[in-house]
């Protein structure tokens, strides 16, 4: 079998590696790629962003399944175009990513089924949005309507701050079109974990569970980014927890979907916030996270081309749960210097070659290959070192040992990523237990 991904970060690295090892799949294509795809499949010169190109590789390469990584092309429908041709394809439809691509369409949804969320109002102008937070208090959050690029939401502590994120947004114009509406919702406390659950249009495979870390610095200080790192699965999500989720989130949203007439096919990411109420959703994603896929696909003992093809097919092959791994994962990212700000590119990057530990892997972010071979930096997340042991504080362990070993000028990377988890076995609140975490000594 032939298989597109589509896209050139971490995750898409992360779906190759997996895609590659099942006796299915003769050959992987990757459009557009990195400085680590290259190593497993063929890098195609074609956006992900240019539908109709891709469109026409496929056609021409004959290619069996398609994956979309990551949002923007699920949202300006490849989906569609992709079907309109006979080409199998795994991703939500144009309307169905609209859970992704409008926060305004996807807090209406949540009202209308019962999902449980935070409390919002969407509004069109500075003055109303403004008008509301005055009444409606602060610590408060707001969200750029459509895709941002993840920097299109301010959690605002006081009026100044809030005020001046409602100024981006309608005056300046920082997110674009993305920004015209915005959607205010009542700040949530409480710990956040994401759930992937892999989907056909009725049916569904939950995924292991797993917690990233969007803040740039340890202890979840300095500015938000894309994810710092990830680990799995994530202790906090117990069964009773997961039968919560699938009993009022998962279930009335593919229900949902499907009376909407847009059936839910691809991977349904549930940004979940536990608070003292129950889980609720902070927000849907219409595809896989980065950098949780990293750290969630090495403890997925399924077929994954198995999964997604009979998933594109309508006819899940697995469903329900995945069984618990007697494994632990974790992802440390590296990233450039400066990031999420302004970054240089170009810069050499060494050591990866000296990491032998089959445990673990790196993949590939924003990287790419220099005219003589050698590897550069070319985008903000570098790198995602992950490593999978017999338990979470193990593989940190390799992980970090494996960061160690790699250098470029500039690099930077948290330190204490799984902190959460591994306190909490340390204060006795989680017990140790085969394949889950272990308490530091």
């Amino acid at each position: 079998m032939k298989v597109l991904i589509v896209g050139n970060g971490g995750r898409e690295h992360a779906l190759a590696w997996k895609l590659a090892q099942s006796p299915k799949v003769g050959q992987i294509f990757i459009a557009p790629g990195n400085g680590g795809t290259c190593q497993i499949g063929e890098n195609v010169p074609v956006s992900s962003d240019d539908l109709e190109g891709l469109v026409q590789f496929a056609r021409k390469q004959q290619v069996n399944l398609t994956i979309v990584g990551p949002e923007a092309p699920l949202v300006a429908g490849i989906v569609d175009l992709f079907e309109s041709h006979g080409l199998l394809i795994f991703g939500p439809s144009r309307q169905a990513a609209q859970l992704e691509g409008s926060k305004h369409f996807a807090k209406t949804f949540m009202k209308e089924k019962g999902i449980p969320t935070a409390h919002s109002e969407s509004f069109g102008s500075f003055e109303t949005a403004v008008s509301y937070i005055k009444k409606r208090g602060t610590p408060i959050v707001i969200k750029a309507d459509g895709l941002a690029a993840g920097k299109g939401v301010t959690v605002a502590q006081d009026l100044t701050t809030a005020t001046q994120a409602l100024r981006d947004c309608f005056e300046n114009r920082a997110f674009g079109d993305a920004g015209s509406t915005v959607v205010i919702e009542d700040f949530l406390e409480g710990e956040e974990v994401s759930i992937l659950a892999i989907c056909d249009g009725q049916d569904y495979l939950i995924l292991p569970s797993s917690q990233d870390h969007k803040r740039l610095l340890d202890q979840d200080r300095g500015p938000n980014t894309g994810g710092m790192g990830a680990y799995s699965p994530a202790p906090v999500v117990t069964p009773s927890l997961l039968e919560k989720v699938e009993k009022f989130i998962i279930h009335p949203t593919l229900e949902g979907m499907t009376a909407q007439g847009s059936p839910y096919k691809g991977v349904l990411y549930v940004g979940l916030i536990l608070t003292r109420e129950g889980p609720k959703v902070l927000e849907f994603n219409c595809r896989m996270g980065d950098p949780e896929t990293q750290c969630v696909l090495p403890l997925v003992e399924f077929d994954l081309f198995d999964l997604f093809y009979s998933a594109a097919q309508g006819n899940l092959l697995h469903k329900g749960i995945c069984p618990p791994s007697k494994r632990a994962a974790a992802c440390v990212v590296m990233a450039s210097g400066g990031y999420p700000g302004s970054i240089q590119k170009g810069i050499a990057i060494s050591g990866t070659e000296k990491v032998q530990d089959e445990d673990v892997v790196i993949f590939h972010a924003g990287t790419g290959r220099a005219e003589n071979g050698q590897l550069v930096t070319t985008g903000g997340r570098v790198l995602g070192v992950t490593a999978c042991a017999e338990s979470l504080s193990s593989a940190l362990d390799k992980a970090y040992q494996a960061v160690g070993d790699i250098a470029f000028e500039g690099a930077q990377y948290r330190k204490d990523i799984g902190y959460r988890a591994i306190n909490r076995v340390s204060s006795g609140s989680i017990p140790e237990k085969p394949g889950g975490l272990k308490a530091k000594s």
